[in-house]
């Protein structure tokens, strides 16, 4: 888990807590602050979590307080998210850009969002050291609070490093070249069972499967998959079949 905090302002609906408290778990970070929310008891809201889907440990955590100087106590480069940039107060960047040599630093990062409805005022924004506009479309950037920490949150794990991909825990064991003679005997028998293929003129089938199998690399249990299928020819061959008149 890491240090950075994530700071709301004047939030207004209990499932934006909710889904920004596991915006956060899923990038391992776990200090919340909420500023002034609409409901002194969103923290508890049942919609909130719901929204947090497995994040409770965040939700029981996070702290509300009264203003914006106090969500800052302890930060000492704080971030302001805002679509429209200002004339007057700290630059504006797009995240990635200033995320490369800002995570280079001893700083301890705060990101601060705005209400759902008017987003964040000058004099909140002019708190802070940098302003992060998230690039969106031309005609409609308008984005879901909850999806902004889910961005940032990402794109700032990223910068600190990542995480890795875990890799499959066991591969299955290729077959070796016996396994696949023993599947191309196999099949050879049961195409021929079923009139597909001709042994007195079976041209080039049977390399031409030999090269797809190869292809496939297949693993031991895919050759036992498709013998059962030869299996399965070869005894629907075995049955003794109607006259047309009499098939169902």
């Amino acid at each position: 888990m890491d240090d950075t905090r994530f700071i709301l302002l004047n939030t207004s609906h209990p499932g934006n807590v909710g889904a920004t408290a596991r915006a956060m778990k899923v990038m391992g970070f776990r200090d919340l602050v909420l500023v002034a929310p609409r409901f002194a008891d969103v923290l508890v809201q049942e919609e909130t979590v719901a929204m947090a889907s497995g994040a409770a440990d965040i939700l029981v955590r996070a702290r509300v307080v009264g203003t914006l100087a106090e969500a800052l106590d302890g930060v000492t480069f704080a971030c302001a998210t805002a679509m429209t940039p200002r004339d007057f107060g700290p630059p504006t960047h797009a995240p990635r850009e200033l995320f490369a040599t800002l995570a280079s630093t001893d700083h301890r990062v705060g990101f601060v969002f705005g209400s759902e409805r008017f987003g964040m005022s000058n004099d909140d924004v002019y708190r802070c050291h940098a302003c992060l506009s998230i690039p969106t479309h031309p005609d409609y950037g308008s984005l879901n609070l909850a999806q902004a920490v889910q961005l940032l949150a990402y794109d700032w794990r990223q910068a600190l490093g990542g995480f890795g991909v875990a890799p499959r825990t066991a591969e299955a064991a290729a077959a070796d070249g016996a396994a696949v003679q023993g599947l191309l005997d196999h099949w050879q028998q049961a195409l021929a069972a079923i009139g597909f293929l001709d042994p007195a003129s079976p041209k080039k089938l049977m390399p031409r499967l030999n090269q797809l199998f190869n292809r496939a690399q297949l693993s031991d249990d895919e050759v036992h998959i498709l013998r059962g299928v030869a299996r399965a020819m070869e005894r629907s061959a075995e049955k003794p079949q109607l006259p047309r008149g009499q098939q169902e």
